[in-house]
């Protein structure tokens, strides 16, 4: 799939809020700074269609863009701000819980996670929650350029082992770079196979 036009559309807090336009949506979310941002410019080819940031947590609405007129990109607030106050914290998890829960039109969320770090607790819990309640999603290992391939396959496959403990099989995962376009064309064409699943329901 090639992406020749997006667009943002609105921003939310609730999903009674999001576009009219009733469309299939592919949402996004990580960690903070995880590359969540820089990932969904670099699929769109445009670097200033998702705010980026150096300070975590910038993203603190559901933000829907529309691509080729057909579908939407969801950029979520991110988890895990340790730094946020509680009553902040607790707003952007009833924020991303309200998505996940209701939004109808989400066909897949993709979970972004650091390829350079080593499985983090609050990663898995969140994923093997997304099993329990039934929710489809897909892993992006982000910063894909950050260490040489050898270093790279050996924390894809720690993470891998790791989420093998509670998981039969793994759902399908890419890697990607924000930087040098790694991961681009499979991460498209996954979401071209999809939306030719989905299109009779839309």
């Amino acid at each position: 799939m090639r992406i020749t036009d997006a667009k943002f559309v609105c921003s939310s807090t609730r999903v009674e809020q999001k576009p009219a336009r009733r469309l299939p949506e592919f949402a996004f979310i990580g960690r903070s700074n995880v590359g969540k941002s820089s990932l969904i410019n670099m699929l769109c080819g445009n670097r200033k269609l998702a705010m980026t940031s150096a300070t975590p947590g910038k993203t603190k609405l559901i933000n829907h863009f529309l691509v080729n007129d057909s579908w939407y990109i969801v950029d979520l607030p991110g988890y895990g701000f340790a730094k946020l106050p509680q009553k902040e914290r607790m707003k952007l998890h009833d924020i991303i819980s309200d998505y996940l829960s209701h939004s109808e039109e989400m066909v897949m969320l993709f979970v972004l996670v650091d390829s350079r770090h080593d499985p983090q607790k609050i990663d898995v819990d969140f994923i093997n929650e997304l099993g329990e309640n039934g929710i489809p999603f897909s892993i992006i290992f982000t910063k894909g350029d950050k260490m040489g391939p050898q270093a790279l396959q050996k924390q894809i496959d720690r993470y891998k082992q790791q989420l093998l403990l509670d998981w039969d099989t793994l759902p399908p995962c890419f890697v990607s770079s924000a930087q040098s376009g790694l991961g681009k064309e499979e991460i498209t064409g996954y979401i071209s196979r999809v939306l030719e699943d989905v299109r009779p329901g839309f």
